[in-house]
């Protein structure tokens, strides 16, 4: 079993960043992803990385945000730069249990409860 947790959400302008991190306890050092879920819209993937760091990002976040991870700290991070009010969402953190990434929701089993992210204009 695995338990994460998300945390670093918040208010930002238009222009800003946040760092959002991802602790993993249980089971861990599995594959992560990052999802997020915009209000009245469906929960779309973001970023997921594998055990050993390689990366994947949809096309929104290519070149603002970066993913990555800490295996000491079991920790996961989504560095979001240049952020737009458009990136307004709860963002949730996701492990699977399979070898490599994904970026389907069903390919994850364990599942944060998200931290809420507010760009402003």
């Amino acid at each position: 079993q695995v338990q994460l947790a998300e945390s670093g959400g918040g208010l930002v302008q238009a222009g800003g960043s946040l760092r959002l991190s991802c602790a993993a306890s249980g089971r861990t050092k599995y594959p992560m992803g990052w999802f997020r879920q915009a209000p009245g819209k469906e929960r779309e993937f973001v970023a997921a990385i594998n055990r050993s760091g390689g990366t994947t990002y949809v096309a929104f976040a290519k070149g603002r945000f970066t993913i990555s991870r800490d295996n000491a700290l079991n920790t996961v991070y989504l560095q979001m730069n240049s952020l737009k009010p458009e990136d307004t969402a709860v963002y949730y953190c996701a492990a699977r249990g399979g070898f490599g990434y994904a970026t389907s929701e069903a390919a994850y089993n364990y599942w944060g409860q998200g931290t809420q992210v507010t760009v402003s204009s």
